[in-house]
């Protein structure tokens, strides 16, 4: 009878010793491996770090919409998304090291994207990041023209700036017109142009002009020019109406001088003067003496009426000089009751 009770004890036992057995094969394969216990230990979440981003204009307000994409250094992307209303984006849990911040879109038609940029990562810290998008410029169409016809002239050359500030040249091509990009800095920007260079033939532009332009919109700034006033030629109604009204003086050694006048000498000048030598010694008068002008008048040339109303004084004197010396033979001519015989 105690070997009979035995023998069920064994086998009882035996049967638990089978049972227990798949269950200690099983619960491995419900475990993790040692291989993903040991990446996880490799990073453990009080050494991850984060990036925040708030976006802005250059006039401070925050703009929304912005689209950003974050690069490990590998070039793989590892977080992506737009900024919200108060222009925020955060990426979390970020292994340490140096990420590639990248805008791919500004979320607005008056702005530009940044350039992409290097981000570094601290273990258990936030990185903060301020990134202002620039004002797209404005596109400027420049035309020179004449300020009477309106016809668009080349080679007119404008700096256009604001405040001290030169920020663009331009110069007109054969067309007449000229393009480029003004950087601004707000909605609404005010600008100067001044003409530095006018076309040919034309007068420069002094004045400045002011304008006004916003980002990313067209507009258009015209100067006039006008033309240099030409050299007026001689117009060959405006000559002189005086002219000499005598020739050239004759010598006065020569006969039928007359001085500095100018009128030719008549055939009766000349004998005018001839007779004027006559009476003088008849007269009286010192042959070395000169006959001084009338006071109040200037010298006598010759050619003045003075000598014509002297030539004619003279040919009286000469006449009456003739009339007594004719009466002087006749009287030579008659007895003398107290002629003496001698001859006169």
């Amino acid at each position: 009878m105690k070997h009979h009770h035995v023998l069920p004890t064994l086998v009882l036992t035996t049967t638990a010793v089978l049972a227990a057995a798949p269950a200690a094969f099983a619960a491995p394969s419900s475990e993790p491996t040692p291989s993903a216990s040991t990446a996880r230990a490799e990073t453990p979440a009080s050494d991850a770090g984060s990036v925040e981003i708030t976006k802005k204009d250059p006039t401070g307000d925050v703009l929304s919409g912005a689209t950003f994409l974050l690069l490990d250094s590998a070039g793989q992307e590892v977080g992506g998304g737009k900024t919200d209303d108060q222009g925020k984006l955060t990426f979390l849990d970020l292994a340490p090291g140096i990420y590639r911040l990248k805008e791919t879109a500004s979320g607005s038609p008056l702005h530009e994207v940044v350039a992409d940029q290097d981000v570094i990562v601290t273990p258990g810290a936030t990185t903060r990041l301020t990134i202002t998008d620039p004002f797209k410029a404005a596109k400027v169409l420049l035309q020179a023209k004449d300020d009477k016809t309106g016809k668009l002239l080349p080679g007119a050359t404008v700096n256009i700036g604001t405040g001290d500030s030169t920020l663009l040249t331009l110069t007109t091509g054969t067309g007449g017109t000229a393009s480029g990009e003004l950087p601004v800095s707000s909605r609404k920007s005010e600008f100067w142009v001044k003409q530095i260079k006018a076309p040919a033939g034309y007068d420069l532009y002094k004045p400045s002009k002011t304008f006004t332009a916003g980002p990313g919109a067209p507009v258009t700034v015209t100067v006039t020019n006008a033309k240099t006033a030409a050299t007026p030629k001689p117009d060959p109604s405006d000559k002189p109406t005086h002219e000499p009204t005598g020739t050239p003086s004759t010598p006065a050694d020569k006969p039928g001088g007359g001085g500095t006048g100018g009128s030719k000498p008549s055939p009766t000048g000349t004998s005018t003067l001839d007779a004027i030598s006559t009476p003088t010694a008849a007269a009286g008068l010192d042959d070395d003496a000169t006959p001084e002008p009338p006071a109040g008048s200037l010298a006598h040339t010759g050619a003045d009426a003075t000598a014509w109303f002297a030539g004619g004084a003279g040919l009286l004197v000469a006449a009456g000089a003739v009339a007594l010396f004719v009466t002087r033979r006749r009287t030579s001519a008659q007895p003398d009751p107290e002629d003496t015989g001698e001859t006169i």
